[in-house]
């Protein structure tokens, strides 16, 4: 069975900028690039909130800002900016 879809808007700006990022990456569209970074960011955040329930919420909190470094700023930006957000 198709998964069925829905429409969702973005600026034109971003979606040229997408456009950009994906030439030559292996993604066939700016929409299953945008699909994958979906599925990327909500899987991310599956996973804390697995960790915050099971270690409580106060606990993770602490942890992950203990665990946040200069790269990982860094990442952040990167990841930002190749979404047109910096």
């Amino acid at each position: 069975m198709r998964e069925s879809k829905v429409t969702v808007k973005i600026p034109r700006p971003l979606y040229r900028k997408v456009q950009l990022v994906i030439e030559n990456s292996g993604f066939s569209s700016p929409t299953d690039f945008i699909v994958f970074v979906l599925r990327d960011l909500l899987g991310e955040a599956e996973l804390k909130g697995a960790a915050a329930a099971a270690a409580g919420a106060s606990a993770s909190a602490i942890e992950a800002a203990e665990d946040f470094n200069a790269s990982d700023l860094a990442a952040v930006k990167q990841k930002l900016k190749n979404l047109g957000y910096l």
